[in-house]
């Protein structure tokens, strides 16, 4: 994680000061505050002021630049050196219960802003309190750095002014801890523990598996309406969080309250949480110019300067193609007034022969296969954390007998999708839970299938994520699997593929089909037939968003 703040500093550094790099300058020394919360807790936080003013004995006032970290405070000196000439204090602050700060982590993310304890929210009564704050605060950072911010956002008290979220959710039952009702294994079992945060926080993460009031405190969607500080959601199409970034957008510029409505950004490229490397995607897919500098966006929202950029649109997003063919449809960035942009909904069936088409399969077909918990489908790349992420080859995973595979015909011209994906499974099992995961691939001319997006769906949560109802084996449900978003144009020449299958491990926790919420060492656990039905009267499908050209969009190569 700390390597993902470097990664954005150098960011900051390479597209918004220039490629005279900031890091020449000399190390700046901070001042030390213990901040006070409400409850008597004190948090470390760490002040740089420009030009070297100490606050406690400077006359001078300035806007300040706020950043919560659960993993130490050594990046505030670079940070500091960004943002120092264009006018900016620093206040850099260790989270409860980590590094010099006091009090306890657990549970992590819920002492931001909506809990028992509102530790955001009084730093910014705090800061408002300093003689060298001007009054104005904005936020910046990206992962757990931007959950801080989220959380923080909804009541904050006026003084907040903007802020600048990279790579994080804006709720974090369904976008973090339980994706489609599935807990996120490899992200979790390896984030939690690897940077020793008290093990009470995954033991009750783990003790609400359904969605509930225990996660109301860390779901900022819920307070959408009381959010007033507009933001830049910086997201990517194969991070962690790639749809928390979109929805955190989506709900404050459109329901935010009077001072965010209709006045964030959202910006999403092809990256991931961190470097993939099966595919590189061109140079110009590094930023989208101007419209991504937060100086400007800050200096706007904070001080009321007029600095308008080349292009005002609020969304600018990614469109992917095939990076290796110079001449393919594809790799640019694209400007829109709002997301989702316009797009005509198309159904491609599943037929029993392998086919994926727009026409809809008349028989009475299924095909089955057994799903054994003990024998998972391996991970291979998407939205991962820890392990190899992003669009990688999934030849070997689909030669498995667990595993299903409709591939269309080859395309004769480009199909652009663009939008949130959504899987229609009628499906049926000889156990009470199952898991269903459907993925979407780009086969290329040589054969190689890589993946674009994917997702899951406990049957047990096909109604809903609040009150679970096992399956009668036998029976014939209907399910929904969310594959989140993406924007890519399949070039001619290529392939849309359709991989359906119950797992996908260790990115998920198998499902052990008994109809426990969790697969511990030592428990038992049944192997499922399952049954993905290919039929007239249950045809299975997947609805993709093709892009509709639209006078509200503009596009930069």
């Amino acid at each position: 994680m700390m390597n993902l703040i470097k990664l954005m500093l150098f960011c900051l550094c390479f597209f918004w000061c220039g490629a005279e790099t900031c890091w020449s300058q000399a190390k700046l020394e901070p001042t030390r505050f213990m901040v006070e919360m409400e409850d008597g807790t004190h948090l470390a936080t760490d002040v740089y002021l420009p030009e070297g003013e100490n606050p406690e004995t400077t006359d001078r006032k300035f806007p300040v630049i706020l950043a919560r970290s659960p993993y130490g405070k050594n990046f505030g000196a670079g940070l500091s050196n960004l943002f120092q000439k264009s006018g900016y204090a620093l206040a850099v602050q260790d989270i409860r219960g980590r590094f010099d700060s006091e009090g306890n982590d657990a549970l992590v993310f819920f002492h931001d802003g909506r809990g028992e304890t509102h530790d955001g929210h009084d730093t910014l009564n705090w800061l408002a309190g300093q003689k060298w704050c001007d009054g104005n605060v904005v936020t910046w950072g990206g992962s757990a750095l931007g959950v801080t911010q989220t959380m923080m956002a909804p009541g904050a008290p006026e003084i907040l002014k903007a802020q600048h979220v990279l790579v994080a959710f804006s709720d974090m039952y369904s976008q973090a801890a339980y994706q489609g009702g599935v807990w996120r294994k490899e992200m979790l079992d390896g984030w939690l523990p690897g940077n020793k945060f008290d093990p009470r926080s995954r033991k009750e993460f783990r003790a609400h598996p359904k969605y509930g009031e225990f996660w109301h405190v860390v779901n900022a969607e819920l307070g959408a309406a009381d959010v007033n500080a507009p933001a830049i959601f910086w997201g990517g199409w194969y991070d962690i969080f790639a749809q928390g970034t979109i929805n955190s957008f989506v709900t404050i510029h459109n329901q935010g309250g009077e001072g965010a409505r209709g006045k964030c950004r959202l910006i999403i490229g092809p990256w991931a949480h961190g470097g993939f490397d099966e595919l590189t995607y061109p140079q110009n897919s590094a930023s989208p110019g101007p419209v991504a500098d937060a100086v400007r966006f800050f200096n706007h929202h904070a001080q009321g300067k007029q600095n308008k950029v080349p292009d005002d649109k609020p969304v600018h997003y990614y469109v992917m193609g095939d990076p290796e063919e110079e001449s393919a449809p594809g790799n640019f960035w694209r400007s829109a007034d709002n997301w989702p942009p316009a797009a005509t909904v198309t159904t491609w069936y599943f037929h029993a022969s392998g086919k994926l088409s727009t026409s809809p399969p008349d028989g009475n077909e299924f095909r089955e296969y057994a799903y054994d918990p003990q024998n998972p489908v391996p991970t291979n790349g998407g939205q991962n954390l820890l392990i190899p992420k992003g669009p990688r080859d999934q030849r070997k995973t689909e030669t498995r007998e667990d595993v299903l595979v409709f591939s269309s015909e080859t395309l004769t011209e480009p199909i652009e999708v663009t939008g949130r994906i959504k899987a229609k499974l009628y499906v049926s099992s000889d156990c009470p839970d199952t898991d269903f995961t459907v993925k979407l691939c780009d086969v290329y001319p040589d054969g190689r299938s890589m993946l674009v997006t994917d997702g899951i769906l406990r049957a047990k949560y096909r109604h809903s994520f609040e009150v679970p109802e096992l399956m009668v084996p036998g029976q014939v449900y209907e399910l929904e699997v969310d594959l989140w978003s993406t924007s890519l144009i399949f070039n001619k020449g290529h392939q849309i593929r359709i991989a359906v299958s119950s797992s996908n491990d260790p990115r998920f926790e198998p499902n052990p089909n008994t109809g426990a919420d969790h697969f511990e060492s030592g428990d038992t656990a049944k192997v499922a037939h399952n049954r993905v039905y290919l039929a007239k009267e249950y045809p299975s499908q997947i609805l993709l968003p093709i892009y509709t050209e639209s006078e509200s969009t503009s596009e930069q190569k």
